[in-house]
């Protein structure tokens, strides 16, 4: 999977990235603004640098320039750029904090939010958060879905 670097204009993509198994940074998770220290980021992690902004994109050693303002249209550009965006069939990132996640074994403790039967679920080892397939899940696959079909 590859490694990106979501400027602050492309915030709508992550969750959409993560669910793709992507290591997914949003600037603004990480209070950055500015675009040297993207670049930064960038370089250093190893990153590829999705934008809307033409003079960072142009600075950047590898960059997506996404043109559209809607998430649903700026997926459709990360496609035609050759971007995967099947969904993982096990989660491994955090759609909060882009952390690993683990099944949660049966039996064990979850938090309220989460449900109590035998859905499976999973935990982000950096934040905590548990999560499953549920509504959200369904409706962004069938956004992905629309994108790839698109794509055809």
């Amino acid at each position: 999977m590859t490694r990106f670097l979501l400027d602050v204009m492309c915030g709508g993509l992550t969750s959409y990235l993560r669910l793709c198994g992507h290591d997914t940074v949003y600037a603004l998770d990480r209070d950055e603004e500015d675009d040297d220290r993207l670049l930064v980021i960038a370089a250093d992690e190893r990153r590829r640098l999705v934008t809307r902004d033409v003079h960072l994109s142009n600075r950047a050693d590898d960059a997506v320039l996404l043109r559209q303002r809607e998430t649903e249209d700026q997926l459709a550009e990360l496609a035609a750029a050759g971007v995967s965006l099947t969904p993982t069939d096990v989660p491994t990132r955090c759609g909060r904090c882009n952390g690993p996640v683990e099944r949660v074994a049966e039996g064990s403790s979850t938090p309220e939010y989460a449900p109590d039967d035998d859905t499976p679920t999973w935990r982000c080892r950096d934040c905590g958060q548990c999560f499953w397939r549920g509504s959200h899940w369904d409706r962004m696959c069938a956004t992905l879905e629309r994108v790839r079909a698109g794509q055809g």
